[in-house]
């Protein structure tokens, strides 16, 4: 069974202006298709209102179609009644952490999800050391999250999620207020997580780097899905993307300008490796 199917989504609401009348009906989604295997990594990607984060909210029943299904394994996201288990089903990690941790102690941050599902004790805290060590932060479960960088709180987080034992994670820019080493930890953790415990993982991100690591790739613009297919497929479009005020990977946008200088390189390079054997290739075979 998938772990997630759309179909014909859409989601429209309400613009009010200062006065707070009715101004306009806005569709933010419109009319998108969205599939997960379980094990799958998607990357999402989009300019500042494309409807990227309003899909990700859909994906735990934050906010429910207004038109179209939604399935979250197997259960209707309209369904009042499937609200908790979708919510288990598929853990939301938002891009600030402090929204999100509510503990002074990281180890009862952690624990407050699965407690709050009425896991025993004993699974409790078997739960959130298992967590803890999945994002490499045991050593810190005594500490202050308020003392911590913002990595590492990003990663208290994720453990906050992984506790409950989700099937999907969905993230939505996780690393967007972080340093480049805090990026760096929140992915590491994010793709761990993918490898080792099969989770599925949707990743709404800006960051073009930590698309290149996905399955698959979805590219949304005006609340449509424009362009999907892997890493190497999306990026290759080098002209498409640009034409919808998207990057590419720096590697990617570098050697498109060394191709349409004149040198014979492939499509879709996407890091310094296969640019360095590609230039390799043609110097061997002068």
């Amino acid at each position: 069974m998938k772990i997630i199917k759309g179909k014909d989504l859409v989601y429209e609401y309400i613009k009010f202006t200062d006065e707070g009348e009715a101004e306009a009906k806005v569709r933010a989604v419109d009319g998108v298709e969205i599939e997960a295997e379980p094990g799958d990594f998607i990357a999402i990607l989009g300019h500042n209102g494309s409807g990227k984060s309003t899909l990700a909210k859909h994906l735990n029943a934050i906010l429910t179609p207004t038109e179209g299904t939604l399935y979250v394994d197997g259960k209707d996201t309209r369904d009042e009644n499937s609200l908790w288990q979708i919510r288990q089903t598929a853990g939301m990690v938002f891009q600030n952490p402090d929204n999100q941790i509510i503990g002074t102690v990281v180890d009862e941050d952690v624990a407050f999800g699965p407690e709050n599902m009425g896991v025993p004790v004993e699974e409790l805290w078997k739960r959130v050391e298992k967590s803890l060590r999945a994002v490499g932060m045991w050593e810190y479960r005594s500490h202050s999250p308020n003392k911590l960088s913002g990595g590492q709180k990003q990663r208290i987080a994720i453990a906050g999620i992984v506790a409950m034992q989700p099937k999907c994670i969905v993230l939505d820019e996780p690393t967007a207020m972080l340093d480049p080493v805090g990026r760096r930890e929140v992915i590491r953790t994010v793709m761990e997580l993918n490898r080792t415990q099969h989770v599925t993982v949707i990743l709404i991100t800006h960051y073009m780097e930590e698309a290149i690591l996905a399955d698959r790739v979805m590219v949304m613009d005006s609340g449509k899905v424009i362009l999907q297919g892997t890493p190497r497929e999306v990026f290759s479009k080098v002209e498409f993307m640009r034409e919808h005020r998207l990057d590419v990977p720096q590697v990617t946008q570098l050697a498109w300008e060394l191709k349409r200088a004149g040198l014979d390189l492939p499509d879709g390079i996407l890091t310094t490796e296969e640019l360095a054997d590609a230039l390799d290739a043609i110097r061997g075979g002068e």
